[in-house]
């Protein structure tokens, strides 16, 4: 039970924060002519200006994505270089914080561990004949081996003039999203918006096998409780039966039986269930029997 309970409340929690809390989400993609698209005529300024402008939007995360060099590594690196509002990646951080300044990176376990790296330590990134210093401020929950994510600052000591490719835009809520996007096609020409999907069907599937889970938990327990009862009740049937000679009915021995085993039943429920929350990271409420969530 508390292991499906965690996973459950986990998952959950992880699909809201990727998927902006239900807050609709629009990708606006700046097209290249290397793809044999037209290129915006604004610039990254104004481009970024003018989707705020837009009625509905209320927050835009700008990124831009860079390959460069690790110095001290062989591996090409992709490179996230995000302007404007922390984007959703930066709820999932697990240990340290997000990019707010120059010089700062986030990056996953996986890259981490490939790399032989920690929170704290520093490296320096290489493109096109520039370097640029940067410390490891965070770890993500998750993450490329080959990926990291930087502030814009970070990215003008490498590469000034490069504009962001990408724009996210989250909608106020009530905001018609197909409205939003005709309008971005209407003012510029050169920008490719599409609506972003929420991706929920990873955490639609584990919540479905563990509420599955739960429920041939509860089945295998009851059958424990049941066959612990019968068990008690056979090896006591001489004692049932004196019982019974003397006077007392059927309905006061099931009544014996059913607070016998009740009462074992309660002591390792009351003993397990702190215990659980705590495993959890939850805190328990001895007054009202309850287990709650951390903030």
């Amino acid at each position: 039970m508390t292991l499906t309970t965690g996973l459950t409340s986990t998952m959950v929690a992880y699909g809201d924060t990727a998927a902006g809390n239900g807050a609709a989400q629009v990708e606006v993609r700046a097209g290249s002519p290397a793809n044999r698209e037209t290129a915006p005529k604004l610039s990254d300024a104004r481009t970024e200006e003018l989707l705020r402008s837009l009625p509905g939007a209320e927050q835009l995360t700008a990124n831009a994505l860079v390959q460069v060099n690790l110095v001290g590594y062989t591996q090409l690196t992709s490179a996230f270089f995000f302007r404007g509002d922390p984007p959703p990646a930066a709820s999932r951080i697990v240990q340290g914080r997000w990019p707010d300044g120059p010089g700062e990176a986030v990056v996953g376990p996986s890259f981490l561990k490939q790399h032989g790296l920690s929170v704290g330590d520093r490296i320096t990134l290489a493109t096109g004949g520039r370097k640029a210093a940067a410390t490891i401020v965070g770890e993500s929950m998750d993450g490329d081996a080959r990926g990291l994510n930087a502030s814009r600052q970070t990215l003008t000591e490498l590469s000034p003039h490069r504009r962001a490719g990408v724009y996210a835009v989250t909608l106020a809520p009530g905001t018609d999203a197909k409205a939003y996007i005709k309008a971005v096609k209407a003012a510029a020409p050169g920008l490719h918006p599409s609506l972003v999907e929420s991706g929920s069907g990873a955490t639609t599937a584990i919540v479905g096998f563990s509420s599955v889970f739960t429920v041939l938990l509860t089945v295998v327990a009851a059958l424990g409780v049941f066959n612990t009862v019968l068990l008690s009740a056979r090896e006591r049937r001489r004692d049932l039966g004196m019982l019974k000679s003397i006077g007392m009915t059927p309905r006061q021995i099931v009544a014996m039986t059913v607070t016998s085993v009740a009462a074992s039943e309660w002591s390792a429920g009351w003993s397990a269930s702190p215990w659980g929350c705590w495993r959890t990271g939850s805190s328990w409420t001895t007054s009202a029997w309850s287990c709650s969530r951390n903030p």
